[in-house]
Formats: structure tokens, C-alpha cells, sequence
């Protein structure tokens, strides 16, 4: 598969509801059920879920309460209305940001990035949920299949790419999860209880429809630590008291031999 540019002259179509999507209400409890106990073990004062498909995913269960979705349209009260390529946050003011998707639907994924690693905190964690372009589903985006089903827009970059993009801003990779195995192009039930799910879950992990990462960011220090220790002078004090007393008796005999 060839590298395509990350940033692109068009924006996609962005959906504004996980109904947007086929499957998308069994997508969504399905990520729901994979992220509550990440989310349970990321502590902080603030939590930014970032986009429309995240602001919907609820994580009642998380140890953060102060939580905001900002979203690029206004579908319900308690969102705030905001581009994810510019976000209206103060520099290391958020502890934990949550993307499901919103990478898939973005026009630069990379300014997107840079935002988040301007508005986290040091060691603050960002959560991103993505579809697997090795995948079924990734397979199907490029057939004539259900042309109205608003996937065929998503971008599908690979989990290994979004890492690499994380790393390069010093974000720490600790998780990674496979999420769905399915078509998601058809409008058939999700049944993530299914042999053939459970089949794919143990052996085909890397084949999923969805993947969700677990990063965390590190400084790293502005000034190096110096070493407690010290280099030993390799003579001691008698030593350099006899050379100089030797160099002194030297300098006698010279002045007393040119009288």
C-alpha cells in the first residue's frame, strides 16, 4: 500500500453521529466496552473528547470528571463548538484527550497532533481510536459498496503510521487494542459475541476493523543532570609538595653554578 500525504486539499465529509455510519451504534458500544477500563486508569483534573463521534462515547466510569467535547458542530448543549486543528485551550491544560475517529475524517491530521501536544500536560495521556486500512472494512472502502455509507471518505490510516507521528512529539506508545471484526459496510447486527469475532480476536488481531492506542507524553528535561560524582586528581598532595620542593632545590643549584 503507498504512502498517501497526510494532509489533503479537501476537506472529507465528517459524519455527526455514529448513526452516520453502518454499524455505527454497535461500533460504538463496542469501543465503549474496550476503552472503560483504559479510561478508568488515566487520572487528572480535565478530559477533552475531541470531535462529534467522540463527544457521544461515554465513559461515566472515568476517575476524571471534568470532561468537555468539543466538536466541530453543535448537536447537543453541552458540546463546544471548535475546529480540532485549532483548539480554544491554554498551553498544558488538559490531562487525558479522547479521538475516536477524528484523524479518519480530518483534512491535516498533523496540525491536529501539534495541537494536542501543545494543550497536554507533561505525562498527560491521549487515547485514539482508528480504522484498520488492513482490514475488511479497509478492503471494502475502495469497492462500490454502499456508496452513501460515509466510511468511504474516512482516510484508514495504519496504527503503526499514527504512532510514528505520536513518537516523533515524544509520546509514549504503552497500548494498543484491536477493536471489531467486521465489513462495517453492510447493515447486518454486530454480533461481537459470534465464533467467527472470537475466531479473529485470537488468531487475526492485526486484521480488525478498528484499533485503539494508548499514548502518553514525555519532557524531556531542558538542562542535562550533571553526575553527582567528581574526578580524583590521580596524585596526592605530598606527591606535588616533593616536585615542588624538587623543582625549587633545582633552580638553587643552577643560580648558584652561574655565579
Amino acid at each position: 500500500m503507498l504512502m498517501r500525504e497526510a494532509r489533503i486539499s479537501s476537506r472529507p465529509k465528517y459524519p455527526e453521529h455514529w448513526q452516520a455510519l453502518s454499524q455505527g451504534s454497535n461500533v460504538q458500544a463496542e469501543l465503549e466496552q474496550v476503552l472503560l477500563p483504559i479510561m478508568e486508569r488515566i487520572f487528572g483534573y480535565y478530559l477533552v473528547k475531541l470531535g462529534n463521534l467522540s463527544s457521544e462515547i461515554k465513559l461515566s466510569s472515568s476517575p476524571i470528571k471534568q470532561q468537555f467535547n468539543l466538536s466541530q458542530t453543535l448537536i447537543a448543549s453541552s458540546h463546544i463548538k471548535s475546529k480540532s486543528c485549532r483548539l480554544p485551550l491554554q498551553n498544558n491544560s488538559v490531562d487525558a484527550f479522547l479521538l475516536v475517529a477524528e484523524l479518519d475524517f480530518a483534512q491535516d491530521p498533523h496540525q491536529i497532533i501539534r495541537e494536542i501536544d501543545r494543550a497536554i500536560t507533561s505525562n498527560g495521556h491521549v487515547v485514539i481510536a482508528g480504522f484498520n486500512p488492513f482490514s475488511i472494512a479497509g478492503i471494502m472502502k475502495y469497492l462500490p459498496i454502499n456508496r452513501k455509507n460515509m466510511l468511504h471518505d474516512g482516510r484508514f490510516f495504519t496504527a503503526a503510521r499514527i504512532k510514528d507521528w505520536l513518537q516523533l512529539l515524544n509520546f509514549e506508545v504503552i497500548q494498543q487494542e484491536q477493536v471489531v471484526y467486521s465489513g462495517l459496510f453492510m447493515s447486518s447486527r454486530l454480533n461481537q459475541a459470534s465464533r467467527v469475532q472470537l475466531w479473529c480476536k485470537r488468531y487475526l488481531p492485526w486484521f480488525s476493523s478498528m484499533y485503539v492506542i494508548v499514548a502518553r507524553k514525555r519532557d524531556m528535561p531542558l538542562s542535562p543532570i550533571k553526575p553527582r560524582w567528581k574526578l580524583q586528581p590521580k596524585f596526592s598532595s605530598s606527591a606535588a609538595g616533593a616536585s615542588m620542593r624538587s623543582g625549587a632545590e633545582t633552580s638553587q643549584r643552577q643560580k648558584a653554578e652561574n655565579a
